[in-house]
């Protein structure tokens, strides 16, 4: 079927995006899929479907992951369902609901972003960490995998969205501090930084990217990214090719992290 039958993938915020590019991925190479997003609907009908598709078992798992209890229950939900966690992916995250100067931003917008983007990945991994030890001292012969998805934001300065980027700046160490301590367990854990990815997020400023990619070469490659540009990535950490590896950061970005003059 693929890498190995039985393993199963926690995808946060999977219904549709980078994290449905994931999931998709992933399920090709025989993972079963945990679907997670706030609520079931159509987008999120269509991803298990097409996970489905490649012979693979996908459920749906709603939780909003800021939330402490549907944090626990979406962890128990997947236990109750598949029994087993192999790969964790903190996909799930929003962007400002208005881009405001950060001398106008408010504290509701601050604390919002904090709270899914951060908080919310941070702890749910402390939940499933626990879980993966718990299954590795069972079955130290599985390969197990937390992998963070951040963004360029984590180091570009975007003044009229700064919530987001501090968010996933806090990503870039969450991923360090996870890296350093799960080390010891046999749990590797690894950041993915996408950059300009076309996805639902990113239809509102289609033609400022469309110009900075084609007329001003922000990025080398000169296209917008997939999300199977990313759901490869994951891939590659699912296959295992990166064992002697961890805390690792994966650019995905068409180059723009690189200093040109």
């Amino acid at each position: 079927m693929g890498i190995e039958d039985g393993r199963v993938a926690l995808v946060t915020g999977s219904a549709r995006g980078i994290g449905k590019g994931i999931a998709l991925e992933l399920a090709k190479q025989g993972i079963n899929i945990a679907v997670n997003d706030l609520s079931y609907d159509s987008d999120a009908e269509e991803s298990i479907e097409e996970c489905r598709s490649q012979g693979v078992s996908a459920e749906f798992f709603p939780a909003d992951i800021s939330d402490s209890t549907a944090r626990k229950d979406l962890v128990e939900g997947v236990k109750a369902e598949f029994g087993r966690l192999d790969m964790l992916i903190n996909n799930a995250g929003v962007s400002p609901k208005e881009r405001k100067d950060i001398l106008e931003a408010s504290e509701e917008s601050f604390d919002k972003l904090m709270e899914i983007n951060l908080k919310g990945p941070y702890f749910l991994t402390q939940l499933a960490s626990k879980w993966m030890i718990k299954q590795k001292e069972k079955y130290p012969e599985r390969n197990l995998f937390i992998v963070n998805i951040s963004s360029i934001s984590a180091y570009t300065s975007s003044p009229e969205r700064g919530e987001y980027c501090v968010s996933k700046a806090g990503i870039s160490m969450m991923t360090k501090l996870y890296a350093d301590r799960l080390a010891d367990e046999g749990i590797n854990v690894y950041e993915i930084r996408p950059g300009i990815i076309r996805t639902s997020m990113t239809e509102s400023v289609t033609d400022k990217y469309d110009k900075l990619i084609k007329e001003e070469r922000i990025t080398p490659i000169r296209r917008w990214g997939k999300p199977e540009d990313i759901g490869k990535a994951v891939v590659a950490i699912a296959k295992g090719y990166h064992l002697y590896s961890t805390g690792e950061v994966f650019n995905l970005d068409g180059g723009f992290h690189l200093q040109r003059l």
